[in-house]
């Protein structure tokens, strides 16, 4: 059986180099880390990793808590929280909790119990319906919101949203619906003050007609247009924003069954810039958000917190992107 030595020698390095490599990745520079890890694959070298963890009272693991599984952006945040894992030696136990605060209390188990060291929330958080933050628990909100009670990695939902209505309204649209998520959801609360600050700057009344209640999901924003395709056509919306690119989507699909073009009759905007946006047919008007860097960023600030060193920025706000496509077009 190959040992450290063995790895040492054929990678060229000093043993201690190798030991560094395997307990604290990221104090050995890059290219001496891709020798140490080629020459393990070679001389089929495996570390006792328990031992490590023993000595490092860690489990080298974080758990994060994910409230859909089949979203795709939620996807791209995991991306770059297992890049940022992997580089520093740790391992990502995804927890997928369906937005069930039960499911949540049973996955934060793994670090109460020392299986997992920390946690990074991708649900927002809101009063009453959260279980962090806890004493105990090391943990960080991604895809967060204002005022969240612990550290929390985010972009400004407010102003994407306003910046999104006031699009719409420079193309001359007056009558803007909005496809929400549900109405207790920070992002919804965050996003309708946007969309509400944007039609106020503009002179233009608000009215409740022109929301239509959503769960995040395509199927929710196909059924939520049902309620603007009911309307008479002389006070539908010529424009809506969706709170998410999954509601634009099953939106879109709702219009067109109901021969209502898009963007010709009404135009769609929708939120986050999910990969397939781009590719819908017409290709959606949206607000990217930097999903891989937020992932990256959360796991950047939790692995400081587990080692104990200072992060002097909690709310940790990173810039958003708009995205003209073709489902938006001035008003007819």
């Amino acid at each position: 059986m190959s040992n450290i030595r063995d790895v040492a020698k054929v990678a060229g390095v000093s043993i201690a180099t190798v030991s560094r490599a395997l307990s604290a990745p990221e104090t050995v520079s890059k290219a001496s880390l891709k020798k140490v890890h080629d020459a393990i694959e070679q001389v089929q070298y495996k570390p006792n990793m328990l031992a490590r963890n023993f000595r490092r009272h860690r489990a080298f693991n974080i758990v994060v808590l994910v409230p859909n599984m089949a979203n795709t952006f939620f996807a791209t945040v995991v991306r770059g929280i297992e890049d940022v894992a992997q580089q520093h030696g740790y391992g990502v136990l995804l927890g997928d909790t369906r937005d069930v605060l039960q499911r949540e209390e049973e996955y934060l188990k793994l670090v109460e119990t020392s299986q997992a060291d920390g946690v990074i929330q991708l649900r927002p958080h809101w009063e009453g319906n959260s279980i962090l933050p806890r004493d105990n628990i090391v943990a960080v909100s991604a895809c967060g919101c204002e005022n969240t009670p612990y550290p929390c990695v985010r972009i400004d939902n407010a102003e994407a949203s306003k910046t999104a209505t006031e699009y719409l309204i420079s193309l001359g649209h007056k009558r803007i619906g909005v496809i929400t998520g549900l109405a207790d959801n920070p992002h919804t609360i965050d996003r309708l003050k946007g969309y509400r600050d944007a039609i106020s700057e503009a002179g233009i009344e608000y009215n409740d007609m022109m929301i239509a209640e959503g769960e995040f999901t395509m199927w929710s924003g196909l059924n939520a247009a049902r309620h603007f395709i009911r309307m008479p056509a002389d006070e539908r919306p010529t424009a809506i924003l969706s709170m998410n690119d999954e509601m634009a989507i099953g939106a879109i699909k709702a219009f067109r069954a109901n021969k209502i073009d898009v963007p010709n009759d009404v135009s769609i905007i929708g939120f986050d810039d999910i990969e397939v946006s781009r590719y819908t047919e017409p290709a959606l008007t949206t607000i990217a958000q930097p999903a891989e860097q937020i992932g990256k960023a959360a796991a950047n600030m939790l692995l400081k917190l587990i080692e104990g060193k200072e992060v002097r920025q909690t709310d940790y706000v990173l810039p958003f992107e708009f995205v003209v496509r073709a489902s938006s077009t001035p008003v007819k």
